[in-house]
């Protein structure tokens, strides 16, 4: 058993690969309709040794343009990329740096595009062999950073092949590429993204808490709120509503998503993130204080919108904006749907069976107020950018 675990990990771990490592340089290239980009990354320590120059450990880009001549000239003469369609010329597009820790320094990034990309190739047989003449112990990873028929988006750790001195020429796969595998992508990424936004969450919740009962006439006294409500006798009718306002959410949303990502609209992301955190009040305040009675799908809807320009920011952050975005969008907003009914799913049936019980009642009221105060603290963090530290105030 221990041997089969250790050839597991030796498997498994060097494919997953921290973001940056010593001794190491990367190769990444994107993969899009039309075109094929990428872009070098390698520390100071590289360039000098490899070039004779004093870059310091921690450079800007400044110190990197002064010396970008002799790196582009060093590349050229040991990187080459050609396919069935030919050799690809590089061209330099751009750099910048990034910065990962004080210990491991700064890396260059050195942008480019290859020429006579008519159309995508099937494989792109890749020669590198930088750093080895100075360093035989030097590895460099090829990683496909974006390939959206592939279902890659912003990979910066999972690398397809390792550049050795030994072996510097390398086959990068892209004839696995599908449209149906991009769209399954989006899918997953809207469904984890729903499972992970806990602001997104505790708004469908604030939503369904009210979902498994009928609202009695107005009461008088403090007390008699707590039993403001009667158990609905069947599950089918219950049910149905609450996916009826979670798919308000989803058109709104769609609504929004689609005019963001498109460029139509642009709100500011610190009023759509303060506001998105608000809905969760207003939400949670009609559980307690009946604001659109029997009509939550409005609540549900008009923040749905708001929510929607959030959603974009998402996909703007992981470079989705032109290419395929029609089935972009539908995947995601099919994957935000599915991720919000197994939600539902999981914790409506507690509901139902909760809805008669003094439990339910008292469960409701507190888990609204509590909604109200962490959504309005939320609110005021995101609208004035500051960070309140909770588990100080409350001696966590």
């Amino acid at each position: 058993m221990k041997k089969i675990l250790l050839i597991l990990s030796l498997l498994i771990i060097p494919n997953l690969a921290e973001a940056h490592n010593p001794g190491q340089s990367y190769l990444y290239f994107s993969t899009y309709q039309d075109r094929i980009e990428g872009d070098f990354q390698a520390k100071a320590q590289e360039w000098n040794e490899a070039l004779g120059t004093n870059l310091p450990k921690i450079f800007t880009v400044a110190d990197l343009e002064a010396i970008l001549p002799q790196i582009k000239k060093y590349i050229l003469e040991n990187v080459s990329v050609s396919s069935e369609l030919g050799v690809h010329a590089i061209q330099f597009t751009e750099v910048d740096i990034l910065t990962e820790t004080a210990s491991l320094g700064t890396f260059s990034r050195i942008y480019f595009r290859l020429h006579n990309i008519t159309n995508i190739p099937e494989k792109l047989e890749v020669t590198y062999n930088m750093f080895f003449e100075n360093d035989s112990s030097h590895r460099a990873l090829l990683l496909q950073a974006y390939n959206w028929k592939a279902g890659i988006l912003d990979n910066e750790s999972v690398y397809s092949a390792i550049f050795t001195p030994g072996n510097t020429t390398q086959d990068l796969d892209l004839s696995k590429a599908t449209t149906w595998n991009g769209f399954i992508s989006m899918v997953k990424m809207g469904i984890w993204h729903i499972w992970i936004g806990i602001d997104h969450i505790f708004f469908l919740v604030a939503l369904a808490l009210p979902a498994v009962v009928t609202r009695l006439p107005k009461r008088k006294s403090v007390i008699e709120v707590f039993t403001q409500w009667k158990g609905v006798e069947k599950f089918k009718p219950a049910f149905w509503y609450l996916v009826k306002i979670v798919t308000f959410f989803t058109i709104a949303h769609t609504i929004t998503l689609s005019l963001a990502a498109l460029g139509v609209i642009s709100l500011n992301a610190r009023i759509v993130e303060s506001i998105i955190a608000l809905s969760i009040a207003l939400a949670a305040l009609h559980n307690i204080i009946p604001i659109f009675k029997h009509k939550e799908w409005l609540i549900a809807f008009g923040f749905g919108l708001f929510h929607g320009f959030g959603f974009a920011g998402v996909l703007a952050e992981k470079g989705l904006s032109g290419e395929y975005m029609a089935l972009t969008l539908f995947g995601f907003n099919f994957g935000v749907e599915a991720g919000q009914l197994l939600i539902i799913l999981m914790f409506f049936p507690v509901l139902f069976l909760m809805r008669k019980t003094n439990a339910y009642s008292y469960s409701v009221i507190f888990a609204s107020a509590a909604l109200i105060v962490l959504s309005l603290i939320w609110t005021y963090e995101r609208f004035f950018d500051v960070n309140i530290p909770i588990r100080a105030i409350v001696g966590l």
